[in-house]
């Protein structure tokens, strides 16, 4: 690391974030909670932006596409020079990369492809700004073995990025699981993070983990928090409509909690009304109290979960709830804004956590006292609600129905082959 940046560390003593890609801020308030502060935030979405400003009047809010956006202009917004900030945020989104070349290896860094604009976007704000540290979050998929070829490249880029400004970032990344870390939400994404002198990074372990029964007092974890102790105090606001709608809606009492569709078929417990596996997961997915949530979804279909036990849409304060945003965080918009909002989100304790061990391995800065946005653990569970029988209009669906043949061997997939040149 360059003097000059060892001067800038020593004498910025305020945890100062630029958050790019910063949706409805579900990375920010887990940096917030671990003691930082958002300087800048820039992102293009309206609603998200309605959303930061509302809750969080202090931040600097850019409201542009941030490939337009010089990063002169971050830095001025948010009161910052250049090596002054503690941490560059963000989860750009991407599209998969090919090994054609979206990318271009080299002292060029340029990346033709539009698809790729923002990563390149993310990649020049971090050699323009040098941050004490980086946090680049993305889809679990970006890490996958095999198609791994943006993630290969990108570290190529961080390389040259390190011989233009004379740093040190050697980034790590990991594939975590948000429930594993207290979320009481199923939630894979994948984390680079990197400290501007070459300080090396290690993942904190799982805190928490799926359980049978009891847990041993040797046992180092605890249990994954549940839907439950994230919503057993909560409830929709009396003109929030969270009704289902839909062709299947009134199909949806039938299903036990943490069941699907898959109930209804030759292979579960209820009715043969579907076949199996021949519906998307998430179709007719209902919450089940004493386990996480799945996914929340961003873009749901009438018919897509997760859904209240209670056999309906979850409220926005359960949607945040879920995601473990602070509680004075309200989402503005209509129904599917907030959806959308909430659903693109970093779950917000997953953040805390590894804002915290940036803070102490990478800044020299540690977090005091308990996680602030973990749930509390509420005991006891109730049981179940009671399942209703399948009505009447439904059971003309009984029948045989055959099995999802595999993948590769569904209709779609033989569609497109048929339809590619020979």
């Amino acid at each position: 690391m360059s003097d000059r940046f060892a001067t800038v560390a020593r004498t910025v003593s305020k945890l100062n974030v630029i958050s790019l890609y910063s949706g409805a801020g579900g990375l920010d308030y887990g940096f917030e909670a671990a003691g930082f502060e958002t300087s800048v935030a820039v992102e293009m979405d309206h609603a998200c932006c309605e959303t930061l400003r509302a809750n969080r009047p202090r931040w600097g809010i850019v409201e542009r596409d941030i490939t337009k956006v010089p990063s002169e202009e971050i830095l001025e917004v948010g009161k910052l020079k250049r090596g002054d900030p503690a941490v560059l945020i963000g989860g750009p989104p991407c599209q998969p990369f090919s090994k054609a070349g979206y990318w271009h290896r080299g002292d060029s860094l340029r990346l033709d492809d539009p698809r790729a604009n923002t990563l390149a976007a993310y990649l020049r704000v971090l050699e323009d700004t040098t941050p004490q540290a980086f946090l680049l979050e993305n889809v679990e998929g970006l890490a996958y073995q095999g198609k791994d070829e943006g993630l290969r490249l990108l570290l190529d880029a961080i390389e040259v990025i390190n011989k233009r400004t004379r740093s040190s970032y050697k980034p790590v990344f990991q594939v975590l699981n948000a429930a594993d870390y207290g979320v009481p939400q199923l939630r894979k994404r994948v984390l680079m993070i990197a400290s501007r002198d070459g300080k090396p990074f290690v993942f904190p372990s799982p805190t928490h983990a799926a359980t049978s029964g009891q847990m041993s007092l040797l046992d180092t974890v605890m249990p994954h928090r549940t839907a439950w102790d994230a919503l057993a105090d909560t409830k929709p606001d009396k003109d929030e409509d969270v009704e289902m709608r839909g062709a299947w809606a009134e199909l949806l009492p039938s299903i036990p909690e943490g069941s699907n569709y898959l109930w209804h078929t030759a292979r579960g417990g209820g009715l043969p009304l579907f076949g199996w596996r021949r519906r998307f997961w998430s179709f007719l997915l209902k919450l089940a109290k004493n386990q996480p949530s799945w996914t929340i979804q961003a873009q749901p279909g009438p018919a897509v979960g997760p859904f209240h036990w209670n056999n309906r849409r979850l409220s926005m304060r359960e949607l945040c709830r879920l995601q473990t945003f602070p509680d004075d965080v309200d989402v503005l918009g209509n129904r599917s804004a907030v959806q959308k909002q909430i659903g693109n989100a970093v779950p917000s304790l997953l953040a805390e956590v590894v804002a915290r061990e940036i803070r102490g391995q990478l800044l020299g800065s540690r977090s005091r006292g308990q996680l602030k946005l973990l749930p509390p653990h509420r005991t006891p569970t109730p049981p179940p609600e009671p399942v209703a029988k399948v009505p009447r209009k439904y059971r003309k669906l009984i029948g045989d129905h055959a099995a999802h043949p595999g993948t590769g061997k569904g209709h779609a997939a033989i569609q497109r082959e048929v339809s590619l040149p020979a």
